[in-house]
């Protein structure tokens, strides 16, 4: 395990150790940059990929500016922002390393790092070993889950280890391994560890690291949850490896469960809420929209529409006004939009578009990263999404959620982390 300020950025010409301004291709990066909002989480604030406070350039140029660019590791999960610090969960050799960047120079504040031996399935091998889950940041602290199903939480100033829990080697989850992001409330933090018909949504003591409830009603999909409120009760909204559900986020009690189970256990998106209503799909089950009510006291979940055209399979989509847009898999990777109350597929991209898709809303935009490394710009309406601008931000695969900081954007490729401004 160490702890140590970090080398600085690799083949980048920046002065290593100055903090305060660094200057790249007439590019000037001040100390004081930070995200117009915090990025404390997967898919940010609110969990549903919305960039909430985004500043449009006047016009998006014909390229980025590429300002640093920094060699982080192997991993999927998507960078953490908070103020100036960028935090990144990555894995060096058989190590799982978390570390703290200067968001104007990339320089690594410092980093830290346990011992995280893992062999990955090999029918998932091509995904690599990770990690694939999305650090989660609250009052001073960041929370993860590793491969091997270690969960952690390190103190951000220092990066010390302050609690650790150990996973359990003989049952991972079946394919990618752990890629359920965790998330923060209360004074708890809430995984879903175990894996393949093991392992309960478990909430740890924010603190302590102490359990506090656990729900062993499933095991764990590959997606992530939602937090949200409904009728007054706040409640963990997720897939696991075979429904959807409801868990009080206080208690661990379950308040609803509605079937949704993939033949081959990829239940791996973030649900998207519209209203009271929640968007899931699979690569084998129809996009479906589940309304959940309060019904003389007792939870009702409901099925409003499926729509069997577009599945989806990890891409999570975003809600623009009443418009739902993603990506599906079928015609190899088809973007699409449909009225999020009907299921009603409203417009439909060429074939061929990509493999995978992160998708964030920015204002009128929707922004998509794509798998190999393009990123789109599209102006989202109900009869059509106008392509902007695409550039070229990488030219290794680009799993992981693309975070805008300042006025730019920060992309994650299989083992580097770039920043790309527009200004």
């Amino acid at each position: 395990m160490s702890s140590k300020p970090g080398a600085g950025i690799t083949g980048a010409g920046i002065n290593r150790t100055r903090v305060g301004m660094a200057i790249l291709g007439g590019v000037i990066l001040l100390a004081g940059l930070g995200a117009a909002e915090d990025w404390t989480q997967w898919r940010g604030p609110s969990r549903d990929g919305t960039v909430s406070e985004f500043r449009s350039p006047q016009a998006w140029p014909q390229n980025l500016k590429q300002a640093w660019k920094l060699e982080v590791g192997e991993g999927y999960a998507t960078p953490v922002v908070v103020g100036n610090r960028i935090y990144m969960f990555t894995r060096k050799g058989g190590d799982e390393v978390m570390r703290e960047l200067d968001a104007a120079t990339g320089r690594v504040l410092w980093d830290n790092s346990y011992p995280a031996a893992f062999t990955m399935n090999g029918s998932a091998a091509r995904h690599g070993p990770g990690p694939k889950s999305t650090p989660a940041f609250s009052s001073g602290k960041l929370y993860t889950i590793g491969m091997p199903g270690t969960v952690t939480a390190f103190d951000a100033a220092t990066g010390k280890i302050l609690w650790q829990k150990p996973g359990d080697p003989d049952h991972l989850p079946l394919y990618t391994s752990h890629s359920f992001s965790p998330v923060v409330t209360g004074g708890l933090v809430i995984f879903h560890p175990g894996g393949h018909n093991k392992g309960a949504l478990t909430a740890y003591d924010a603190n302590t690291g102490d359990v506090k409830w656990s729900w062993e009603g499933d095991g764990p999909g590959y997606g992530s949850p939602l937090l949200v409120d409904i009728a007054g009760t706040r409640q963990i909204v997720t897939q696991t490896q075979t429904k959807l559900v409801g868990v009080d986020a206080a208690t661990g009690a379950l308040l609803w469960e509605q079937p949704f189970a993939s033949t081959n256990s990829t239940n791996s998106i973030t649900p998207v809420q519209y209203g009271q209503s929640f968007i899931v799909s699979n690569n084998t089950l129809p996009t479906t929209a589940v309304s959940v009510s309060k019904e003389n006291n007792r939870w009702i979940p409901r099925v409003g529409w499926t729509n069997a055209e577009i599945p989806m399979r990890m891409t999570s989509g975003v809600m623009v006004g009443d418009v739902f847009f993603s990506l599906t898999i079928r015609n190899s990777g088809q973007y699409y939009s449909l009225d999020a109350k009907t299921g009603e597929i409203l417009w439909r991209s060429e074939p061929r578009q990509a493999d995978n898709a992160a998708l964030l809303k920015l204002g009128d935009l929707v922004m998509s990263l794509e798998a190999d490394g393009e990123l789109v710009l599209f102006r989202p309406g109900r009869a059509s999404f106008e392509e902007v601008k695409r550039y070229k931000v990488a030219d290794e695969p680009t799993w992981t959620q693309p975070v805008i900081l300042g006025d730019g954007v920060l992309v994650k490729d299989v083992t580097t982390l770039a920043y790309w401004t527009w200004n």
